[in-house]
């Protein structure tokens, strides 16, 4: 094989590696990392006393199953795999596509991390969180700023949830008025997160799908063709998952209307619309943004995220409660929607999560979040005009400008090297690159999916680039390279089809993981 050579640049990438056990498997039964002090007699027998009072399903009858481990084992542990973890404080945070991976400033994690905002609790009396609720209620404001839509809720825990949220409404909606049996198709497009159809199948609506036109956009003459006394709605996310952004959107809402649907936008994609387009102009009645992508608040791998969702002053009612208002006593929780869809969330959001976005969006004010947008999109084109430069890539659908992001195809890299874009994934991830191919369905062959964001400078993207630009020359002059990666970092490669793609494999819990090894120890 020949050696491998690293494109120029000033860090040379090589991860930490550690053969790190589970938390699980670092049991040691009777190690300590805190002394707990023995309560008091009269604790014991206050609490005691409480104890016999709860219901019985509220008690538990075995000891709670933690890991016993000694406070350095700890640190050890969460050390290394922090060593092993790539993230947008760490690397170009450009390849992870529809998420928008940006900077988050370190000034607003120390806002959360105040005691105030830590030690909170969801069931606090009003009267001492008036400072969260107050903080909550002005981000509604400025949410309603952003997109011209009259109130918000920050109860859904993502943009799925959201989106399910909407779909929630959307039937609640019809039923007030008599044609919940009768209203039972919604509209999407081929381009659309599959959240968008997944979320109103989940609400028993049948999903019809638009394709693109000879132009690559949603084919409005299909829209014309599908409506009738049977649509519910029309769910879109626009710009869409490939960066295509469709002109002729209030055309589509104002078809929808006419035909008696709701309209309601996936605003997961809205980091170069920020200041420039809203949803009310463009003709929704609900739309939603992620604060944890678009506002400046962390993913935390799928944790405490909140999706936004806001609507039109006629679906107040139907909201998700309880939404924050304000009266001469103060801010409160109103939690008596007439039509309310009921809670799709224990709790009102994450207060960090708010606290972080308001504070993010008070720091730019509308003339900065508009710089953001446009910064976005220049970021965007610059990738876009050079990625496609690269032999063997390409973008399909619509030429010209995208927005925010673009979805690239390895296609040509496929057909003449047999390299795949996951070979290409797993080989950027030497040079401490992280890179998204695509959900699924693959509208596009063989797909990458990159959002710069406004984040990162052009000798950012172009470092990306020129890690692109080898792999390139490597799939076509020394492609055993390629599909031999990963070298430097802490994973190897998988046999993806046998364990991701089937179910009895998957252990999501340590408990089911022994259940599912004792299983297959008496069956050997």
């Amino acid at each position: 094989m020949k050696k491998i050579k690293r494109f120029e640049t000033k860090v040379d990438f090589h991860q930490a590696k550690w053969n790190e056990p589970i938390i699980f498997e670092l049991h040691q039964a009777g190690e300590r990392g805190v002394e707990i002090p023995l309560a008091s007699e009269e604790v014991v027998e206050a609490v005691g006393d409480g104890l016999s009072r709860l219901p019985h399903n509220m008690l538990r009858a075995d000891k709670v199953n933690l890991p016993e481990i000694a406070q350095a084992r700890v640190l050890r542990h969460y050390v290394r795999l922090s060593q092993e973890t790539l993230g947008s404080d760490f690397n170009v945070e450009i390849g992870q596509g529809t998420c928008t991976m940006k900077y988050i400033p370190k000034i607003n994690e120390l806002l959360i991390r105040n005691h105030k905002i830590m030690e909170l609790h969801p069931l606090q009396d009003i009267s001492t969180v008036q400072g969260m609720l107050e903080i909550i209620h002005n981000l509604d404001l400025a949410m309603r700023e952003i997109s011209g839509l009259d109130f918000f809720s920050f109860q859904p825990s993502g943009g799925t949830q959201a989106l399910f949220a909407m779909a929630s409404i959307v039937r609640k909606y019809h039923e007030a008025r008599g044609e919940g049996d009768q209203r039972d198709e919604i509209i999407t497009t081929i381009f659309s997160h599959p959240s968008q159809a997944a979320t109103a199948a989940v609400k028993g609506y049948k999903i019809i799908t638009l394709y693109p036109d000879k132009d690559g956009f949603p084919d409005i003459d299909k829209l014309k063709e599908v409506l009738s006394e049977r649509t519910a709605g029309f769910v879109v996310a626009n710009p869409e998952d490939t960066g295509i952004y469709n002109p002729k959107i209030k055309e589509f809402t104002k078809l929808v209307h006419e035909a008696g649907g709701i309209c309601y936008y996936d605003q997961a994609n809205a980091n170069g619309l920020l200041g420039i387009t809203r949803a009310k102009e463009a003709g929704f009645d609900m739309c939603f943004f992620n604060l944890h992508k678009t506002f400046a608040a962390p993913h935390m791998c799928g944790g405490p995220a909140t999706g936004a969702l806001g609507v039109t002053r006629a679906l107040k009612e139907y909201l998700p409660g309880p939404i924050v208002e304000k009266n001469k006593e103060g801010y409160y929780l109103n939690d008596a929607l007439t039509h309310s869809i009921g809670k799709v969330r224990a709790f009102h959001g994450v207060a960090q999560t708010i606290l972080r976005s308001y504070a993010w969006i008070r720091s730019l004010g509308p003339t900065g979040l508009k710089a953001v947008a446009q910064t976005a999109v220049l970021n965007n084109n610059y990738l876009y005009s050079r990625v496609q430069k690269i032999r063997g890539a390409s973008a399909p659908y619509v030429k010209g400008q995208r927005l925010e992001q673009v979805r690239y195809s390895w296609e040509q890299l496929t057909q003449e090297t047999g390299i795949t874009t996951e070979d290409v994934q797993r080989r950027m991830i030497d040079f401490g690159l992280h890179y998204w191919t695509s959900h699924h369905p693959y509208i596009v062959p063989q797909p990458f999916t990159l959002e710069p964001t406004e984040s990162y400078s052009k000798a950012d993207l172009d470092e990306y680039i020129a890690a692109l630009e080898q792999i390139s020359r490597e799939a076509y002059e020394t492609p055993e390279i390629v599909k031999s990666a990963p070298y430097n970092s802490t994973i190897h490669q998988l046999d993806e089809q046998d364990y991701l793609d089937n179910p009895d494999k998957w252990c999501l819990s340590w408990r089911l993981y022994q259940k599912k090894t004792q299983e297959v120890n008496i069956l050997q």
